[in-house]
């Protein structure tokens, strides 16, 4: 989608700091972090959300292994971390691209997320 910030992060064209990517995946920390570690996984093919994601076969999947790979390489697996999706604009959903925000490295509120 060309008006897509996060599918112009995926293409390189807006910068960030990547943190994973596989051939579905891409993550990048969050910049308004809401806690210490604040990563977004997403998948590369602009899907809209979670209630769109189950028209794709294994996305979903790859999006949570990421998670999963992202909660390791930023040292946070052992701790414990929170894996969030919000769907719509009464849950906050800011960029019309299905994203996972990864967050922990801090004892996490019921609020954060």
């Amino acid at each position: 989608m060309d008006d897509c910030v996060f599918c112009k992060i995926i293409q390189g064209a807006i910068p960030a700091r990547k943190v994973y990517e596989d051939e579905q995946v891409y993550a990048f920390h969050d910049i308004s972090p809401q806690a210490p570690v604040h990563v977004l996984v997403m998948p590369k093919k602009h899907i809209l959300d979670l209630s769109e994601a189950a028209q794709y076969d294994g996305i979903c999947e790859a999006c949570l292994q990421a998670c999963t790979a992202v909660a390791k390489l930023m040292k946070i697996d052992q701790t414990g971390y929170r894996v969030a999706a919000n769907t719509g604009p009464h849950a906050c959903q800011s960029v019309p691209h299905l994203h996972f925000h990864v967050l922990g490295g801090d004892l996490l509120s019921a609020r954060v997320g």
